[in-house]
């Protein structure tokens, strides 16, 4: 049975590779780079919380430095602004304009989310709970943040009348706000 988990391993391993190699083709489109597309589809999906240069350097696994060189440059394009939080004016929320939103219809990951639409509810299903087991596994061998949406989150305080908080700030979670991204994701 091991000799058959490496054989699949190794050609696992390869395949994501190959994956990877061709989407991050497909994402030098429309004056963008993978970087800049990535950080747009982050910031699309990130709660109020996480939406901030440090949640997306974590997230991209990039420096400080590399994530900021990226936000300019999206900045300059008019697809991001930068604004300071009232509680903390040392702190900076990142938004997507109406420019960036626009610029978002027109992702080319959309060709992979396509591809994987065609895979039947089960196996994709399936895919998709490998898929994150392994990024999982990945982040905890390079010591790198797991991110997840507040819903799966074991930090998620739900009452028994469909209402929802974080455990960690006490704030109220509404519907939509559950299926974002959190930097402060903790596996339940």
């Amino acid at each position: 049975m091991a000799v058959l988990n490496e054989m699949h391993s190794g050609r696992i391993a390869e395949l994501l590779d190959r994956i990877g190699r061709a989407t991050h083709c497909l994402q030098f489109a429309d004056g963008l780079n993978p970087a800049q597309w990535e950080t747009l589809r982050y910031l699309a999906r990130a709660n109020r919380y996480s939406r901030t240069p440090t949640a997306l350097a974590e997230y991209l696994g990039t420096t400080k430095g590399t994530a900021s060189q990226t936000l300019r440059s999206l900045e300059a394009k008019g697809y991001i602004r930068r604004e300071k939080r009232s509680a903390d004016r040392r702190s900076v929320a990142l938004d997507l304009t109406e420019s960036g939103h626009a610029v978002m219809e027109q992702d080319p990951m959309a060709r992979l989310e396509d591809a994987a639409a065609d895979l039947p509810d089960d196996l994709g299903g399936a895919l998709a709970d490998s898929l994150t087991g392994l990024l999982r596994g990945l982040k905890t061998a390079c010591g790198g943040r797991e991110f997840g949406v507040c819903a799966q989150c074991g930090h998620l305080d739900s009452s028994g009348d469909g209402t929802a908080r974080c455990g960690l700030n006490g704030d109220t979670l509404a519907r939509e706000d559950r299926a974002r991204i959190c930097v402060e994701f903790h596996a339940a």
